[in-house]
């Protein structure tokens, strides 16, 4: 089943990119689920939702960040200071796992597949029976109506919604700034509206690019950054 998974993947990729990115991603995957001891490779088009009603005209292709993206970007970052790393948009959990693996010890995903959800909490099991003191949570909504919590300081995100979506999912992130004052960094991969941010006064401190697609940003606003002294 596993092997018929990473084929029909490695297709995808080749279909929607090329077959050089997509030879380099499966030799990734397999290697990081072995290593992380979780399921996660595998694209969803969301049509299920779709089938059911569900609006997904503001979302995208569910498809998880590469593990060798994730690495490089996470060992630049003092991952396991961050008190409460959240991925909207998190499908099967693999960032939240890989994240927890680096030391991080409160996790949230949120994601509106119900189906996704299920098997984000199934993964993120795996790593707790690895990591016992991991606190974890999958929360089944709509980014645009999910509250940051007061503690949350690491937000990521691979380019999962539209311009659209962004910007609310943007400013419940600036409202929660508001209440309770606090460093945040937000880790953005395959940034299609950074702008966005930068708009907001968050400052651009790594960007990292691979085989032209696989991009990642980090931004970061500090209590009054931007705003006039």
């Amino acid at each position: 089943m596993q092997f018929y998974n990473y084929l029909q993947y490695y297709f995808f990729l080749a279909n929607n990119w090329d077959f050089r990115i997509a030879t380099h991603i499966l030799g990734r995957e397999i290697k990081g689920e072995k290593k992380y001891r979780i399921r996660t490779t595998g694209a969803d088009e969301l049509t299920k939702l779709e089938e059911k009603g569900i609006d997904i005209s503001h979302a995208n292709i569910y498809m998880p960040a590469s593990y060798d993206l994730l690495e490089d970007v996470f060992s630049n970052l003092p991952v396991s200071t961050y008190r409460h790393f959240i991925d909207i948009g998190c499908g099967r959990g693999r960032a939240l796992c890989v994240a927890a693996a680096f030391g991080t010890m409160k996790v949230t995903g949120v994601e509106f597949s119900k189906t996704l959800c299920d098997e984000a909490k199934l993964n993120l099991l795996k790593t707790q029976q690895q990591i016992p003191d991991l606190l974890f949570k999958v929360i089944n909504n709509d980014a645009f109506y999910y509250e940051i919590p007061d503690d949350a300081d690491c937000i990521f995100m691979f380019n999962p919604f539209d311009e659209i979506i962004m910007s609310g999912v943007l400013q419940n992130i600036e409202v929660s700034l508001e209440d309770h004052p606090r460093e945040m960094t937000i880790i953005y991969l395959n940034p299609m509206h950074k702008h966005l941010f930068l708009e907001q006064n968050y400052k651009e401190v790594y960007h990292y690019i691979k085989l032209t697609y696989m991009e990642a940003v980090v931004l970061t606003k500090s209590p009054g950054q931007g705003q006039d002294l």
